[in-house]
């Protein structure tokens, strides 16, 4: 019974995360199935931020009303469900007018990509955690897990986004491998991108063109997500590792720069 309460509140999550994402990002990936124009992109996007809240409200009450959740849990789950979202939002808009400062790697994963998407795949747990019987250390090893797949994707997310995040300057952690850890051959290529970037004219940026970049952008998002997928898979099933990180490759949109890759 819980499990399937869990996997709804999920649901409803995804739904304002996307919502939220669209609205950031200036772009549409579909939540809700609606007949609104397709050129009515921001609204669609409140209008799956609101639904998902109403639904999410609704199943809880749901819950209540079957003897399930008490009126604590009820208020309790509702705001976690609220603050789990709220870090990586805030950090998403905090580079909505660019950024004057390209950080150095590690740096871009502890202080951006720890809030953008570590705590944000951590979020299947906020609403369990008000609810169930026991301390968040007893699945600490869960919610690192879930950080590390994070992390993984957003690298992912970033080699997709490279060229789009060098027009908005934006914080992306493969363009920061080009600029601090590169060669001198990839580092003036990206200045020189960097330059024409205010040209009308705007220059598409090819992740092949940066190859040691893209290599080592390719073995850190794997060396996080093998971490996080072998440490939720037990012993007998981690032969789904592999077929899992090409699943979420793929669903990104990130496999045609994860394959081909040494490892």
């Amino acid at each position: 019974m819980r499990r399937i309460l869990y996997a709804a509140v999920n649901q409803c999550l995804r739904g304002m995360v996307t919502g939220c994402d669209n609205i950031l990002d200036n772009e549409y990936k579909k939540t809700l199935e609606t007949d609104l124009p397709q050129q009515a992109w921001r609204f669609r996007s409140v209008l799956d931020i609101m639904v998902s809240d109403r639904v999410l409200f609704k199943i809880l009450l749901k819950y209540h009303q079957m003897n399930q959740l008490t009126d604590d849990q009820v208020l309790a789950a509702t705001a976690a469900s609220l603050s789990a979202l709220t870090q990586s939002g805030t950090q998403e808009a905090s580079e909505e007018k660019g950024i004057s400062k390209i950080f150095p790697p590690e740096e871009i994963l502890k202080t951006i990509h720890h809030y953008k998407t570590g705590l944000l795949f951590q979020c299947p747990w906020a609403v369990p955690l008000t609810i169930e019987n026991y301390e968040k250390e007893s699945v600490s090893y869960l919610l690192h897990a879930l950080y590390q797949i994070g992390i993984g994707c957003q690298i992912m997310d970033d080699m997709v986004d490279i060229s789009n995040d060098l027009k908005k300057y934006r914080h992306n952690y493969v363009i920061s491998l080009i600029y601090h850890d590169s060669e001198d051959k990839e580092k003036n290529r990206l200045q020189d991108l960097m330059a024409s970037n205010a040209k009308p004219h705007k220059k598409i940026v090819l992740l092949s063109d940066f190859p040691q970049a893209h290599l080592h952008a390719v073995q850190a998002a794997r060396k996080f997500l093998e971490s996080g997928l072998k440490a939720l898979y037990s012993q007998p099933h981690r032969f789904l590792v592999e077929p899992s990180i090409s699943y979420i490759s793929n669903r990104i949109g990130a496999n045609r720069f994860m394959s081909g890759i040494d490892k």
